[in-house]
């Protein structure tokens, strides 16, 4: 790994010829070979998304009969085809000179972009812009996360924030009205109050450890032993994972719910309630009907601080699942859609791993600061929906507090 080579580009090898800039045909020659070489690397890709996907259905843990045999068979299929899309890619080189210099000739299939500078307008540059912050958003990262994309890192830092939120607002919810609607009033309850509004000082270091000894290791490792014995010893969800690593995050944020929740409980008025109950409906259909609608603008607004907490939170992430580069997303089209169980990335671990674990550090500060640019910009957008619902609530119910 040389890192990025920014060159002017030279001769043009093709299989029985070189083609020069001076030739009257060179720009053509280039950009239809510089075509053949962006399929030739989307087929690579999907081939490799192909393999890997077979790799688990060939593993030992597999077994045998007729699914297996036919899963082994295209998987050697797919490699010879990768073995010819490999050889393909050394075929047709560009030669580029530095601006000192040097001169270096690699395969046209390894050239990311070709810009023609001196022939661009602000229109034109524009564009180059707006192409590589789109490739920026929607492509993978390469060259040890220092180049290329930070896609993966976005879906798993959305999809890690909605099933924690999925997971903490029900739990907080309830917790909340039973502690203020349902128990007794008195020194328990006031005990666990303060515990709860202490447990959002600990540091969430002490959460990721709870998170790898109750849910991946005794969760995870009965499930298992429950439900995938025959995988044993490599473990399927006794391992770190986006489900482990939202649930660990979920009890982070849980106090923050809570309070938030209860303050909303108590800025409904308790005439409101009795008149509830004068009207003949029960608790339940009272605190369903009257006092939930009226406190969701605080419950929304314990689950804007939940969102904005957890998407930055790293350290948890590190024990509980998240990696440098996850090799497939945890939602695809391979049934069952949804994987629980994999390893994802996220932007906040993107950014330590840029900032700390870089083997280049100044080629990975431009990614470093667009990265992290784009975390606060995604915190934002997904604070801009929780408000914009709080609000809409907040004019429909004009008792609430928040």
């Amino acid at each position: 790994n040389q890192g990025i080579f920014i060159g002017m580009p030279g001769e043009l090898h093709i299989p029985d010829a070189r083609i020069t800039p001076a030739d009257a045909d060179y720009r053509s020659k280039l950009d239809d070979a510089l075509d053949v070489a962006i399929a030739l690397n989307s087929t690579q890709e999907h081939t490799l998304g192909q393999l890997h996907r077979l790799a688990g259905r060939i593993a030992p843990e597999a077994g045998e009969g007729p699914r297996v045999d036919r899963a082994r068979a295209q998987y050697t299929v797919l490699e010879t085809r990768l073995d010819s899309l490999i050889q393909q890619r050394g075929v047709v080189s560009l030669t580029l000179s530095a601006i000192d210099g040097t001169d270096l000739v690699v395969p046209l299939a390894d050239v990311v972009r070709l810009v023609p500078s001196n022939e661009l307008g602000t229109i034109g540059r524009s564009g180059v812009y707006l192409s590589r912050l789109w490739e920026f958003l929607t492509a993978e990262p390469r060259e040890s996360n220092t180049a290329g994309g930070v896609m993966p890192a976005i879906f798993g830092t959305v999809l890690m924030v909605l099933l924690m939120s999925i997971a903490v607002v029900p739990v907080g919810v309830m917790a909340a009205v039973y502690l203020n609607d349902y128990a007794r009033q008195g020194f328990l309850v006031q005990t666990i109050r303060l515990a709860v509004n202490n447990l959002a000082g600990v540091p969430s270091i002490v959460y990721g450890i709870f998170g790898l000894g109750f849910f991946i290791y005794f969760v995870g490792g009965g499930l298992d032993q429950l439900f995938f014995s025959d995988s044993l010893p490599t473990p399927t969800f006794g391992t770190g994972g986006i489900l482990w690593a939202s649930l660990t995050l979920a009890l982070l944020t849980m106090p923050v719910v809570v309070v938030a929740t209860t303050e909303g409980l108590q800025s409904v008025s308790q005439t409101t309630r009795m008149a509830a109950l004068a009207l003949g409906a029960t608790r339940w259909q009272m605190i369903r009907q009257v006092v939930l609608p009226n406190a969701m603008p605080g419950i929304l607004t314990g689950l804007i601080l939940a969102i904005s907490r957890a998407a930055g939170e790293v350290a948890p992430l590190m024990i509980t699942g998240v990696v440098k580069l996850a090799p497939s997303l945890a939602l695809d089209l391979d049934a069952p859609y949804l994987h629980l169980d994999r390893k994802f990335m996220h932007l906040g671990f993107h950014i330590y791993d840029l900032g700390f674990q870089s083997p280049n550090v100044e080629a990975a500060l431009p990614m470093l600061f667009s990265t992290a640019l784009l975390l606060i910009i995604v915190v934002l957008m997904l604070n801009l929906v929780a408000i914009l619902l709080r609000n809409a609530l907040r004019k429909r119910f004009k008792q609430a507090a928040f």
